[in-house]
């Protein structure tokens, strides 16, 4: 209230500002009670809006759980893009930071990330989203090693493959209480160096 004791409307969100807090609630849910617990009628009760208002960002539950895996991607593959600028730095050190850099973004909040993307319905939807962001994946690992490796562009592509879907791997051993965060960044590492030092790429 003001100082009259009139009511102060709340003052509205963009778009995207609602649809940034929507899936940033959403994320929380599935953290905090599971994947099944996400719904748009809880999702509209922690956002504290009308549902009509969560369906005007997403007509159905798959289409939130596609949004939501897609933004929690983009978000670990940001924070990946933001932790290699680092200008030209060298080999040895360009090895270790992408090896603690990408297990340890992989592993924030991936748990969510492998739950909602076993939710999402639709086999064929959800291995075309998966592939699509792979490749993506394969395309930052291509740009971070070809200025420190000598091979064609398609040999480096299958390469890069292979280290992302170690890395993905070793970053589920993690999750699944397998293996700690810093024995798989001491494996990724070294996995990276013998995969890319000239000696084995000759």
């Amino acid at each position: 209230m003001d100082a009259q004791g009139s009511t102060v409307p709340k003052r509205r969100l963009s778009w995207d500002a609602r649809h940034q807090d929507l899936l940033e609630k959403a994320l929380a849910i599935v953290g905090e009670q599971g994947v099944d617990a996400l719904t748009l009628g809880v999702l509209a009760l922690n956002a504290g809006v009308s549902k009509p208002v969560v369906y005007d960002h997403f007509e159905t539950r798959s289409a939130l759980l596609t949004a939501l895996y897609r933004w929690i991607d983009a978000e670990r593959k940001r924070a990946f893009r933001d932790g290699m600028a680092q200008g030209d730095i060298a080999y040895e050190a360009m090895i270790e930071a992408l090896a603690s850099i990408y297990i340890r973004c992989a592993t924030d909040a991936s748990g969510e990330f492998f739950a909602v993307g076993a939710a999402m319905t639709g086999t064929g939807e959800r291995s075309r989203i998966y592939r699509e962001l792979v490749d993506t994946g394969v395309t930052m690992f291509e740009d971070v090693l070809r200025p420190h490796v000598r091979m064609p562009d398609a040999e480096l592509q299958r390469l890069c493959i292979a280290l992302v879907g170690a890395g993905e791997s070793l970053s589920s051993a993690v999750l699944g209480g397998l293996t700690t965060e810093a024995d798989a960044i001491a494996t990724y590492s070294l996995l990276l160096g013998q995969a890319t030092t000239p000696a084995a790429i000759r």
